[in-house]
């Protein structure tokens, strides 16, 4: 599933990318006029509108002896699509993990693990708040469908440049981080650990006398 969906991503096929791309666009311009009930019915209702007549025209075709009696849609299902239960198990993992890494990610920068992360989470949060104002949670969603499918084409026609830019820019951000993790240091010193108290001269001379 995950190498299919890398495959549409990076345009491996033209016709298929291009026809799952322009389906969600047109898709989440739909949900912007109409309900997302009234947009899935009116798809299921345009594609049956296609397969019904195709399959009358091969049962006509298979009457009139120009057709072996073959199925159009035999291949689509017989394709199967049933989870297994190590696949089922296995994707359940997947997202009790990743929930699990979102939370000790999200109290780590909530409660100051890195200073400098919570800096820049604190950005984010802050540049959204203008972003929640001029948009609503569809535009974003069209906004990000738009970037899967054409950040990692342009990335790939000018990987040399981006990688160029990428690494000059992770420079100063690394030297950024150095210069607040000294600041962080300066003023909020870590304590200092304690000396292991020393023992007692009994133990010392018994220790001697074993030795001897």
């Amino acid at each position: 599933m995950a190498s299919k969906v890398i495959d549409l991503i990076y345009w491996r096929s033209v016709g298929k990318t291009g026809t799952v791309f322009t389906g969600l666009v047109v898709g989440l311009a739909c949900l912007f006029q109409m309900s997302l009930i009234t947009v899935v019915s009116n798809s299921l209702l345009t594609l049956m509108a296609l397969t019904v007549p195709i399959w009358f025209l091969y049962q006509t075709m298979t009457l009139v002896r120009l057709n072996d009696g073959s199925h159009p849609f035999q291949t689509l299902l017989d394709e199967d699509m049933t989870l297994t239960d190590e696949t089922t198990i296995r994707v359940v993992e997947n997202i009790v993990l990743l929930i699990a890494n979102a939370v000790t990610e999200m109290k780590r920068l909530i409660f100051i693990g890195s200073l400098f992360d919570s800096i820049k989470f604190l950005v984010l949060l802050y540049l959204l708040t203008y972003v929640g104002e001029q948009t609503n949670g569809l535009t974003l969603v069209m906004s990000a469908v738009i970037c899967a499918f054409s950040i990692p084409l342009f990335y790939k026609l000018l990987q040399g440049r981006i990688d160029k830019t990428v690494s000059f820019v992770q420079s100063y951000l690394d030297r950024g981080k150095l210069v607040l993790d000294s600041l962080y240091e300066l003023f909020f010193p870590p304590p200092e650990s304690e000396p292991e108290p020393e023992p007692p001269a009994t133990t010392v001379a018994l220790k001697a006398k074993k030795a001897k």
